[in-house]
């Protein structure tokens, strides 16, 4: 395909990490968006997004989307315990000094708005602005243990059809906005195809640490980091069905700053679509900022 071209750079550690990045045109000055995905999700989640906002016919820009570690194209660490939070920051810094980028643009999905929070306490410079997509520094435990769960027990279809079937049959009770196109291209951005069959698109590992939390007990939030990420302009989408991002707080975070937009995801759960035309416009209102 010719809308983006795939790149690969050395993590720290030499661990090989993979970006697609999606040029606008030449001539275009404007900020690049980077776009982080969730926990066990990849670049292709971006795809739709990355297409209407670099080819944007007034407005367009360049878009960059991360495979982190253990995801995607990205390769597959030998320690579990290196899938962290922390680490996955590092490796978003690496790749953005790599391509010269000293100042951008960020929309953070679930796992991604949680690396921003990190990024606002140690590269705070790097942030221009940022769109958290259903995650904001205090995630709900029964969200968390639905993922776990969903993760740990995930059936493997026959084929891309198949996939999409049973996201919807799962998860479409939460997304009633979703088409069958939206369900399949889920399917496709999800699964890959691997020695003929196909896969999630990640390290099983990955689940081990979802597997040792201890839900007995709260977990753990960033506020102090929120207060260092709404320094900068702020656009929190809440998925109208969500069970990990709850009203309660994203209303606190509403409160404490002013300045921070907010919207909702009307017919999606967790994470809602970004370039779903019910989410779109206020995405591209806020993009038009910088």
């Amino acid at each position: 395909m010719n809308d983006f071209e795939s790149r690969f750079f050395p993590a720290e550690d030499g661990l090989t990490l993979h970006a697609r990045d999606y040029p606008a045109r030449p001539d275009t000055r404007r900020l690049p968006l980077v776009c982080l995905p969730g926990l066990s999700r990849n670049v292709r989640d971006f795809h739709q997004l990355a297409l209407l906002v670099s080819q944007d016919p007034v407005a367009p820009r360049r878009v960059i989307a991360l495979d982190y570690r253990g995801r995607g194209l990205s390769g597959y660490d030998e320690n579990a315990a290196n899938y962290h939070v922390a680490v996955e920051c590092r490796d978003v810094i690496t790749v953005c000094t790599a391509l010269g980028l000293a100042r951008c643009l960020f929309a953070g999905t679930s796992r991604g708005g949680l690396i921003l929070h990190v990024m606002a306490a140690v590269k705070p410079d790097l942030i221009a602005g940022a769109i958290l997509n259903d995650i904001g520094p205090e995630i709900e435990a029964d969200g968390l243990r639905d993922i776990r769960d969903y993760l740990s027990g995930r059936s493997v279809p026959e084929d891309f059809d198949a996939a999409a079937d049973l996201l919807r049959d799962i998860h479409g009770a939460s997304f009633p906005a979703l088409s069958p196109a939206d369900w399949r291209d889920m399917a496709e951005a999800i699964y890959a195809e691997k020695q003929g069959r196909l896969v999630p698109d990640y390290d099983p590992k990955l689940t081990e640490q979802l597997q040792a939390i201890d839900f007995s007990k709260p977990l753990a939030t960033l506020w102090p980091q929120f207060e260092l990420l709404a320094k900068k302009p702020l656009l929190v989408v809440r998925g109208e069905h969500s069970r990990l991002f709850s009203e309660r707080t994203l209303a606190r975070m509403a409160a404490e700053v002013a300045t921070v937009k907010t919207v909702a995801a009307l017919g999606q759960g967790h994470a809602p679509l970004l370039h779903h035309a019910t989410v779109f416009p206020s995405v591209q209102a806020f993009l038009a900022g910088f």
